[in-house]
């Protein structure tokens, strides 16, 4: 297999200063594999303007390590198409001659970290083969999980005075921060959130609630009088499993526990690891506000507006809101993929202790629910609530979903695996089972984990409530339910009504 490498990888991995872990998991799988890394002429010719020769020619004999494209494809319609569409600059076009040479098939796939790239990608029908880092190493890793040579365990809250500022993973903030170490050392006795790998730290968030009149003279424009959540240090190392997207969760379960008006961070965006921050922070609706200044310099602050808002059209940028007015669907899921899916819904009859280690599609806050129900009429922006079967005493409503897309007409089994891979509770050989079982292909949904139920009514109760018939009309698809029995069980399972926006 051939793998093009988009050039600021190439640089990252083979600047004179020891590559970061993320880059190094990268290039293992990959070397493990045994596929070929490829690099473009572009490539060669953005190292063959360096200045400074002895650099030229140290990446050059770096270059014989990787296996060069000759000739560079001519650019198909449709990908001229593309470029006169987004081309605004030589960049621009540099990166459209890459992922041409995927869709001329010359090569099987590319790895970038350009956001632009990856827009083209979608609009030419070839984003599966185009990978982010982390979606890389989660489709090696769904594939060959044998040759996984480490363990995560889940996400825990400990007392900074406990964790070891000495790991290198603190390394980076110490660089960017002046004086992060006594920063560090004054909250001894304050928590953060981490997860570890073989004893090494690889994921961190501190959060941090400020009142009203919290003043912010370094911070431009101004912030106004409100009550906010600052994520006062974030930072994922390893890459794979949807570290990311959990402790975002964290965040917004944070925010909406203490009914703030806004969440922001101060991020200097300098590395690879800092840009998919911001990435994903923007997916969830995080906007560039403005400049922070400092001793250490400037950073970019970038603000959510948890305001109660609920965007039908792209629930992601108001999550974990949602509307009223969107339709409401009863779907029933399986004990043994229920807490896998949902960890924070875990039964009381559950132990924590069998959900420790870590699963990409546990993490993720955007899941995957494979189904054959009748009905498939789910639109994005729909409300989900999640059924636990078991019985007319221990089947419970547990969880509620905003679904984001419903993928129908899926063309074939390999696009089945990759719509639902590190994201659904199935293995890629149970998901080709689901495929072959019948000729009622399933479909799939893909939605946001929004919010777990702090109390659980089961079937019985449900009946009594008239939400459910009788036991034999328990949901066995997508089920729709009318606005007073979805807002029956809210009352009942004493939730947040703050999340429910008129």
């Amino acid at each position: 297999m051939k793998v093009l490498l988009d050039t600021n990888i190439i640089i990252l991995r083979e600047t004179k200063d020891p590559p970061n872990k993320e880059i190094g998991r990268l290039f293992w799988w990959i070397d493990k594999l045994g596929y070929k890394k490829c690099i473009h002429q572009v490539i060669i010719n953005e190292i063959s303007k360096n200045q400074n020769i002895k650099a030229r020619e140290a990446f050059f004999i770096k270059m014989e390590s990787y296996h060069n494209l000759p000739t560079v494809a001519l650019l198909k319609p449709e990908v001229q198409t593309i470029s006169k569409k987004y081309d605004t600059s030589d960049n621009d076009r540099n990166d459209t001659l890459l992922i041409n040479e995927v869709f001329s098939e010359r090569v099987d796939i590319l790895i970038t970290e350009d956001r632009k790239i990856h827009t083209k990608a979608v609009e030419l029908g070839i984003n599966d083969k185009v990978f982010t880092i982390d979606e890389f190493l989660e489709k090696v890793i769904a594939e060959n999980p044998e040759l996984l040579d480490y363990k995560v365990p889940s996400i825990k809250k400990e007392y900074f005075g406990n964790i070891n500022l000495k790991d290198e993973f603190f390394d980076s903030l110490r660089g960017d921060y002046e004086g992060f170490e006594k920063w560090f050392n004054s909250k001894s006795d304050e928590t953060a959130y981490i997860s570890t790998s073989d004893g090494n730290i690889v994921a961190f968030l501190y959060l941090k609630i400020e009142k009203k009149d919290e003043p912010y003279p370094d911070i431009t424009p101004t912030f106004t009088r409100k009550k906010r959540l600052k994520i006062g240090t974030f930072k994922v190392q390893l890459n794979g499993f949807k570290l990311g997207e959990r402790l975002l969760k964290i965040v917004f379960d944070h925010a909406l526990h203490f009914s703030v008006d806004d969440i922001y961070v101060t991020i200097f965006p300098k590395r690879e690891d800092t840009i998919r921050l911001i990435n994903l922070l923007m997916d969830y609706g995080f906007q560039d506000y403005g400049i922070k200044e400092s001793s250490s310099g400037r950073e970019k602050v970038y603000v959510r507006d948890f305001t109660r808002k609920a965007n039908m059209t792209s629930p992601k940028t108001t999550y974990p809101f949602m509307s009223k007015t969107a339709r409401k669907f009863l779907v029933p899921i399986y004990p043994k993929y229920h807490t896998n899916l949902f960890p924070d819904s875990i039964l009381q009859t559950e132990s924590p202790l069998n959900f420790v280690e870590l699963e990409p599609f546990r993490n993720a806050i955007s899941k995957v629910y494979v189904s054959r129900s009748f009905n498939r009429d789910l639109r994005t922006g729909d409300i989900i609530v999640f059924y636990r079967t078991g019985g007319y005493y221990q089947s419970v409503v547990t969880t509620l979903g905003i679904v984001e897309k419903a993928f129908i007409s899926i063309k074939d089994e390999d696009q089945f695996i990759n719509l639902c891979r590190k994201r659904s509770v199935f293995s890629d050989e149970e998901l080709r089972q689901q495929w072959r079982y019948s000729s009622n292909k399933p479909f799939l949904v893909n939605f946001l984990y929004s919010y777990s139920f702090p109390k659980r009514i089961n079937l019985k109760r449900l009946i009594e409530l008239g939400v459910i018939h009788d036991i034999e009309s328990a949901p066995r698809g997508f089920e729709r339910i009318s606005d007073e029995s979805f807002y029956k069980i809210i009352k009942e399972t004493d939730s947040n009504e703050y999340i429910i926006i008129d």
